[in-house]
């Protein structure tokens, strides 16, 4: 099973969020601040707990969509898929609020406003109630970008990317180096060893499929961004 619907709830007038239903997972994503950052909620069916990928710039929309899904989750974790402020200015408001355990690549944990409770690395696995999370280490948008993998045994792959792979391209870099150390961490990291049809989750603006970027993979890399 793999539903998407919209799920306004709680969180308008800022506009509604969707929701994907899998067999093990519920995946709801909203855009919160001026740079429309995507957050999304992943709630294990079965525990009813759930993991937030990204506690972008609004506490009060997100709390909302926390405390009024129709599973009444338990935030047991907040992932930040990087060090840039836009992706955690609502971190300290949403962990405590929670009481959530917070999670964060060592390379990018400094800036971050709370000191995370769990550091992870490339192959580690975040768990979502009975659900299991994989941990890519995605290396140029920032020295610590992650983005998580979730495996579903009953469908597809889900990828959430943060800001290191977006339709279109990779993230945006400030050096060469950066950015052919990015191509070749999505190229190796992602497009190597995941299928077609993996749908991916970027830290802004419309989803994709690794199908649909594939072909451009060659561009990307000759254009240099």
């Amino acid at each position: 099973m793999d539903v998407l619907d919209t799920y306004t709830g709680h969180v308008d007038p800022g506009g509604p969020a969707t929701r994907r239903t899998l067999d093990a997972l519920t995946i709801t994503k909203i855009s919160v601040g001026p740079m429309d950052n995507n957050a999304y909620l992943l709630v294990c069916r079965e525990t009813h707990e759930a993991l937030l990928i990204d506690a972008a710039a609004d506490p009060e929309r997100l709390s909302d969509l926390i405390g009024y899904d129709s599973q009444r989750p338990t935030l047991r974790t907040i992932v930040t898929t990087h060090q840039h402020g836009d992706h955690w200015q609502a971190l300290g408001a949403v962990a405590g609020a929670n009481g959530s355990n917070t999670i964060a690549h060592p390379l990018d944990a400094e800036p971050l406003p709370v000191p995370p409770d769990r550091l992870v690395e490339h192959g580690d696995t975040i768990p979502v109630g009975r659900v299991e999370l994989s941990v890519i280490h995605l290396r140029g948008h920032t020295p610590g970008s992650i983005a998580l993998l979730y495996q579903d045994p009953a469908g597809h792959p889900h990828l959430f990317t943060g800001d290191s792979l977006f339709p279109g391209g990779v993230g945006k870099t400030t050096s060469p180096e950066d950015f052919q150390s990015l191509i070749t961490d999505v190229t190796e990291r992602v497009f190597d060893v995941l299928p077609d049809d993996t749908w991916f989750y970027p830290g802004h603006g419309d989803d994709s499929t690794l199908g649909e970027q594939r072909p451009h993979l060659a561009e990307w890399r000759e254009r240099g961004w």
